[in-house]
């Protein structure tokens, strides 16, 4: 019986990352791939080793995956269920090929820069649309979770505004509306406008924001850029909540919201915390897809 394919001899390290790259981890092994990992608590699993020594075992590797996150500004890995910190040793990448592909969600700036130093090459995955379109669905349902919590009254019913209709924008405009919130959807272009009314949503242009604040009770923002500004809020209910689900720093002006007492809450990255195992999935998923493509370069 011919056998599907598969991984089975590439050497692929994983630095770092949450209980989503457990899962990517047990997704690499199961088609064969020899995975060596560092700062993850993993599993006794097929072709999975723990690094001892990164820079002897990381000569070689055909692929690093890095978490979602990344790195910070002083380039420690985020590992959460790590024992203490783990950085990103420059003398570890010296040891690496020029040109294997390094996977990330999104790269900061201080790790595109290593990696053009290193010629490394970078594959942010949540640019691409088959991570960035499902991970809407545990993003969405995450934010209205958030909602729930957060709300003295029910999504059904309660005047809900979403500011920005991309992949995220959409899905959750859609969910709010099934579940019987009055939904406003904030949009620039008239493509999206017009998808907004087919959807049975009320749409808003940007540039009449202000006209449809007063009596909203949650507004969710996913553009980021600043749109909540002081001169916006002013004509925001104190009564009404923000959920902003834009990157760091998102596009609130959350002193202003402070000082006017209304209640905001930055939110990213909700699918690693509301929803792990279908994020990972999500990224197994992708990330072995694009492994076996390198595998036939």
């Amino acid at each position: 019986m011919a056998m599907g394919p598969d991984l089975r001899g590439m050497s692929i390290a994983v630095l770092g990352g949450d209980a989503r790259e457990l899962v990517v981890i047990e997704k690499l092994s199961s088609l064969g791939a020899l995975i060596k990992v560092m700062g993850l608590p993993v599993k006794d699993l097929p072709g999975v080793t723990v690094i001892r020594n990164p820079e002897e075992e990381l000569s070689g590797i055909q692929a690093l995956i890095l978490p979602v996150p990344g790195i910070d500004d002083n380039g420690c890995l985020y590992c959460p269920l790590a024992a203490g910190p783990l950085n990103l040793n420059m003398e570890w990448l010296d040891r690496i090929q020029p040109n294997i592909p390094v996977f990330v969600g999104l790269a900061k700036p201080k790790l595109a820069q290593i990696a053009a130093q290193k010629n490394l090459r970078l594959i942010e995955t949540m640019k691409l649309d088959e991570v960035a379109i499902l991970n809407s669905i545990p993003t969405a349902e995450g934010a209205v979770q958030m909602a729930m919590e957060m709300l003295p009254v029910t999504i059904h019913g309660c005047k809900a505004l979403v500011l920005g209709f991309g992949r995220t924008g959409a899905t959750l405009s859609r969910l709010l509306g099934a579940m019987g919130a009055r939904t406003m959807v904030a949009a620039r272009r008239p493509g999206y406008l017009a998808r907004i009314t087919e959807l049975n949503l009320i749409p808003v242009p940007f540039y009449k924001l202000d006209e449809y604040l007063y009596d909203i009770e949650i507004i969710f923002n996913t553009v980021p850029v600043l749109v909540l500004t002081e001169e916006i809020l002013r004509k925001v209910s104190p009564e009404a909540v923000i959920i902003d689900l834009a990157s760091a720093p998102g596009g609130t002006d959350f002193r202003a919201a402070e000082v006017l007492g209304i209640k905001a809450v930055l939110a990213p990255g909700l699918p690693g915390k509301v929803a792990p195992r279908t994020a990972g999935m999500i990224l197994a998923q992708v990330i072995s897809r694009l492994l076996l493509e390198e595998m036939g370069r």
